[in-house]
This record gives structure tokens, C-alpha cells and sequence, in this order.
């Protein structure tokens, strides 16, 4: 099997020559750049320049600080899948220096332009001057600063979610390719020429990120605390909100699909809908307000793409997996299998026929951070046997691999999958 047919069977619920695999397929599947770094130094890795042809580490997502995978450490771990983000920017030129916080080199994208704080850290300004993210000293990611619409009080104010969206750093500082304007169809072209190369050149699967965030993108938008409160006092001024993000993703979508043709087998949406616990907001309220807006999107991502619609979700999801799999949803990640309601039997045995789970490999958190290398092979093994059989899986981590975790526990965990074979 190639690793894209290795990849759609699995996630038709087919046995494979093996587990697929994937690391940095999206971003919440990868290595923040400072673990990368330390990985390539552990495998004792030549330095660019030395005849070796791995490039500079390139920090792809410079909110979270990943780097994008080489396509030599692909291989060495047998991964499967690649981010459709990595078919632009394909030239060293287009790349600057920039240093992560541990010291080590990397560079970063042209639209990431951080200016020095003064107390040893970052922060990146918007278009008017004020600043919508910050990286203080010791930290190792952008944090939001800006909720442009937190004072919103009517409907009136979310005419035109342009402005707003330019002052929120997880839509300013995007990943390719939403760098690219798409306010005309030249976008949109170079989109199509680039994924119809990547889907040429390559036999891996390919993974576009779509976003389409609901709950998320108010939260975004209002601030967290403004928006669940929004949801508890003011539905129809949360509806108006997420009405509106409906609307502009529904304009995007058709487009999108029609440039990327079947070159993407997978899309991968977003909306973070958990915390460590339980669901952020409760069932009926998720059935109520977000379901619908839900529906309404993923169907048109179905009415024009024929691959899988992956959501990305962190935490307890568990209560709301049924009614994710009634709105179209094909494959869920990261399995956040730490939660109380996320044990990998009982999502493979409760949902494992309808369902995929790209994620739950290995719990980040803990064992993947702490445990021993033999700890973390047979955890993983654990992890496959669980939820391997009759298809259905694709082997990652619980999210990204963080800058502490030792070199030699990854290692061992692609290790194990390698030798879980099927």
C-alpha cells in the first residue's frame, strides 16, 4: 500500500498493511520546533551545510511554534501524511531567520514580523498599531492579547468581521495557505496549481485545514469569558455573531474545494468544544445554539469534497460524539484520552463503527513527558491494540509533542507503532 491508499482505507474502516501514521499532518499533530531542534540533535543529525539535505528548522505555525517536518524525518518515522500548508513557501528565500526561545535556530514565515518588548520577550502589533498577540519572556508561544469584540452589543457589529478577524492572532498569523488573499481568484489558482503538485510529487495523503470554528471563533472574536456569557444571557446576540461566521465560510468553501480538487484527501475543521472534564457548554446548549451552525457548514465541506471531514477538538467530547457523527463528521482528533470520558475502549467499542480517531496514540500529558522509553512503548502498544482493529485509526500523539519531552521517549513511540504493525 502507498501511504495515501494506507490512509483512506483506514479511514474507511479497512485493515491495512499497517497502522498509518502521522506527524505534523495539522497543527495539533506535530512537534513545537524548540522538541524538533532537540530531536535532530539526539539522532546526531549534520547540520545544513554539511552535506545533509534537511533545511533549517521552519517554524510553519508561529502561534504554537511547530515546525514543519522534513521530509527525511517523514521517513524515518514512516509517516504518512503531509499539511497541504507545506506545498507554498517552497523556496529558502522565503524564509527568515529567527531564534526560539531556548536559543536554537529556526526561521519563520515573511508575515511573521515580532518586535522586541524590552523585558526579553515579543509582541506583534496589528495593521492600526496595537497589539494583538505577545511571546513574553520564557515563553515559548504567542498569546492572544486582543478580543476586538468584546464590547459588541448588537447585531450592527458584526457586519464586517474583516476588521475584526486582522486583530486576532489566530487569523492574522495564519498557516498556509490562507496567507494568500483570496479576494480574487489569483489565490485561489495558486492554491490549485500548488495542491495538484504536492498531490503529484508525493504518495502521502494530504491534509488541508479548512477551520470553519464556531464556538471557537467567538471566543476568539469576544474573549472566552464574554462569549460563554454571551451564549448563557444573549442568544440572539451569539447567534447573530455565529450567523455571521456561517456566511463567510460558506463563501470560501465552494471555492476551496473547487481549486483543490481530489488532490486533499482529508479537510481538517476546528472547534475546540471540551475541557479537561466535560463539554464547555452543556449538550442542550451545544444542540440548541452550535449544532445547527454545525450542520449547516459541514454539509456544504460534503457537498463539495468526496474525502473525510476531520474535527479537531480537545477535551471531553465525549457526551457531544453522537451528535458530531449526525452532523457529518468523519474523523475526530486529538482523542484526548486523558479526559474521564475519553478511555480509548469505550470510544472504540461506543463509536469505533461510525467513526475515526486520528490522535490518541499516546498520551502527552504524562507519559509521553515523564514515563521511561520502555513506559512509553508499552503504552502506545497498548494504544494500537486498542484502537487498530477493523480500521478506523490513525496512530499520533495527544496533540503536539511539547518542547520537554525527552528525544529517546519519541523515538520509542514511533518505534512501538512500528513494531505493532497491524
Amino acid at each position: 500500500m502507498t501511504s495515501r491508499e494506507r490512509v483512506v482505507a483506514a479511514l474507511r474502516h479497512q485493515e491495512t498493511d499497517r497502522v498509518p501514521v502521522d506527524l505534523g499532518g495539522m497543527r495539533s499533530t506535530g512537534t513545537t520546533a524548540i522538541a524538533y531542534n532537540r530531536l535532530k540533535a539526539h539522532l546526531a543529525l549534520p547540520r545544513p551545510g554539511d552535506g545533509w539535505p534537511l533545511h533549517h528548522t521552519r517554524v510553519y505555525d508561529v502561534i504554537q511554534q511547530l515546525a514543519e517536518p522534513d521530509i527525511e524525518i517523514l521517513d524515518r518515522f514512516g509517516a504518512d501524511v503531509v499539511d497541504l500548508s507545506r506545498a507554498f513557501l517552497t523556496e529558502p528565500g522565503q524564509w527568515r531567520p529567527w531564534t526560539l526561545p531556548d536559543g536554537s535556530p529556526a526561521v519563520i514565515p515573511p508575515w511573521f514580523d515580532p518586535e522586541p518588548d524590552g523585558a526579553g520577550g515579543w509582541v506583534v502589533r496589528d495593521g492600526e498599531g496595537g497589539v494583538m498577540g505577545a511571546m513574553p519572556a520564557g515563553v515559548q508561544y504567542v498569546t492572544q492579547r486582543c478580543h476586538p469584540l468584546r464590547e459588541a452589543s448588537s447585531a450592527a457589529d458584526f457586519a464586517d468581521l474583516g476588521p475584526a478577524r486582522a486583530k486576532v492572532t489566530w487569523f492574522a498569523l495564519p498557516c498556509a495557505p490562507w496567507h494568500l488573499s483570496l479576494d480574487s481568484p489569483e489565490g485561489f489558482d495558486e492554491i490549485r496549481g500548488r495542491a495538484r503538485a504536492l498531490h503529484g510529487s508525493c504518495d502521502r495523503a494530504i491534509m488541508a485545514a479548512l477551520g470553519g470554528n464556531i464556538l471557537e471563533a467567538g471566543q476568539f472574536l469576544c474573549g472566552m469569558d464574554r462569549f460563554l456569557m454571551m451564549l448563557a444571557e444573549d442568544e440572539p446576540l451569539a447567534c447573530a455573531l455565529m450567523d455571521r461566521l456561517v456566511e463567510d465560510y460558506l463563501k470560501v468553501i465552494p471555492r476551496f474545494f473547487e481549486a483543490v480538487g481530489d488532490s486533499v484527501q482529508v479537510v481538517q475543521m476546528g472547534d475546540d468544544l471540551g475541557t479537561q472534564t466535560a463539554s464547555q457548554i452543556s449538550p442542550a446548549m451545544y444542540r440548541r445554539l452550535v449544532k445547527p451552525r454545525h450542520r449547516i457548514v459541514y454539509e456544504a465541506v460534503h457537498k463539495h469534497f468526496g474525502g473525510f471531514l476531520f474535527l479537531h477538538s480537545c477535551g471531553d467530547i465525549s457526551a457531544l460524539i453522537p451528535d458530531l457523527i449526525d452532523v457529518g463528521v468523519d474523523v475526530i482528533n486529538p482523542v484526548q484520552t486523558s479526559c474521564p470520558g475519553m478511555q480509548p475502549e469505550v470510544l472504540k467499542r461506543e463509536f469505533g463503527r461510525d467513526l475515526s480517531f486520528w490522535g490518541g496514540g499516546c498520551d502527552t500529558q504524562t507519559v509521553l513527558r515523564t514515563a521511561s522509553p520502555a513506559e512509553v512503548r508499552r503504552h502506545v502498544r497498548d494504544r494500537v491494540a486498542t484502537f487498530a482493529p477493523g480500521g478506523g485509526f490513525v496512530f499520533t500523539q495527544v496533540h503536539n509533542i511539547m518542547a520537554d519531552v525527552p528525544p529517546p521517549n519519541v523515538l520509542a513511540m514511533y518505534e512501538a507503532v512500528a513494531e505493532s504493525g497491524n
